[in-house]
């Protein structure tokens, strides 16, 4: 028997684009129903809609406003939203290699003594963690990764970092996230990855999307070397997981 769905908040944002909020918190379940909308916004093929773009808890749904009004609109989105969630599939699992410690995550000394736990352990809990791709953001190829276990929340950095190294695979709150890009970062940092999430050039030049599943790998640097001079040609390094 399917639950009833509870309909969602429909927000303005600006004079051509729609909010719809499914919760004010990080939810899988709320993440779930986002990714389902956008799908369904997607097959519906509305002339109407330009773009959409999925977050944690909801979508955004850029429009011509020459086209259809926010009242039709938001009237059409909460009806594909209170349709019965798709049963579960098959998703993509990545396999992520990461060099863990020393210059590639120079967080994870400082991690392991707030967890009171050794550095080693840190990198076993981390790799041991089934992840969801539950959004793309911030910079190309951002990806936040919901599954972080609970034994390795914590807070953010006090003090934000106004960069980082491309690459960085990182820590904060509840989440962890594959950085592509350098850029500013007040998460910790565990280590980095030759993964390119984002390159221009390559197809497809955005390697994740939401939904997909990550396991992580503990790599040497010597490893991450090579596989970085790859990643830097083209190659994946990434590896798919058959299902």
């Amino acid at each position: 028997m399917a639950v009833a769905l509870s309909p969602p908040r429909i927000l303005p944002s600006g004079d051509a684009a729609i909010t719809v909020e499914f919760s004010r918190t990080i939810d899988d379940n709320a993440n779930r129903r986002v990714l389902a909308l956008d799908k369904l916004v997607t097959a519906e093929a509305l002339p109407a809609v330009t773009e959409t773009v999925p977050t944690y808890r909801s979508l955004l749904v850029h429009y011509d406003p020459l086209q259809i009004d926010f009242e039709a609109l938001g009237a059409k989105l909460t009806e594909l939203a209170l349709k019965p969630l798709p049963e579960a599939k098959a998703v993509r699992r990545w396999r992520i290699p990461v060099a863990y410690g020393g210059e590639n995550g120079i967080d994870l000394e400082d991690v392991a003594k707030a967890l009171d736990i050794s550095p080693e352990e840190v990198v076993r809990r981390h790799v041991a963690g089934d992840y969801k791709v539950a959004m793309i953001g911030f910079t190309p190829g951002w990806s936040y990764l919901s599954g972080l276990p609970s034994e390795m929340q914590m807070s953010r950095r006090q003090n934000p970092r106004l960069l980082t190294p491309a690459g960085t695979i990182s820590i904060g709150g509840i989440q962890t996230g594959v950085q592509c890009l350098a850029g500013p970062s007040g998460w910790h940092l565990l280590g980095r990855t030759a993964v390119r999430t984002y390159q221009l050039g390559r197809d497809p030049t955005f390697l994740l999307e939401p939904g997909d599943a990550i396991t992580f790998t503990a790599v040497d640097e010597q490893t991450f070397k090579e596989q970085d001079r790859a990643a830097e040609a083209g190659e994946f390094v990434a590896e798919l997981i058959p299902s």
